[in-house]
């Protein structure tokens, strides 16, 4: 593996977030910057990245949101809140990594006094590129 900067390698131009040519074809990398909301980061045919920002007090789904063919991996990076997951609730803090199955009906809540930030792997994808949910979950 070559590590790079962005530019061109081998007559190819890098895209800007990718940084690493791999045997002929380009690693997806980034470094994430916690804005506000929630952003789909990048991802392939199966999985997807997005990072999620929730000011304190804020929340994210309700009683009913579900993704309905997606598994999401959510890890905490930092902040505190709550997942509400099929009625059941469980703790946040940084580091902490929860999977929420493919139709389990989910809510996020931030309970600190700072934002919490997270970051969202589903598979297969749930998001458009633009952050709207896809029809179950199909890219």
């Amino acid at each position: 593996m070559l590590v790079a900067s962005t530019g061109i390698l081998r007559g190819r131009t890098l895209p800007r977030r990718c940084l690493y040519w791999n045997g002929g074809s380009a690693v997806k990398r980034t470094v994430l910057r916690f804005g506000r909301g929630f952003r789909v980061i990048f991802g392939n045919r199966q999985s997807q990245a997005a990072q999620m920002v929730l000011s304190p007090g804020g929340s994210e789904g309700d009683a009913i949101n579900r993704h309905r063919g997606a598994d999401q991996w959510l890890y905490v990076v930092s902040g505190t809140g709550v997942a509400k997951v099929n009625r059941r609730r469980h703790a946040l803090q940084p580091h902490t990594l929860l999977l929420i199955e493919s139709g389990e009906r989910h809510e996020i809540v931030n309970t600190g006094r700072v934002p919490l930030k997270t970051l969202n792997i589903y598979r297969p994808p749930a998001y458009r590129p633009d952050g709207n949910e896809l029809p179950r979950a199909r890219p």
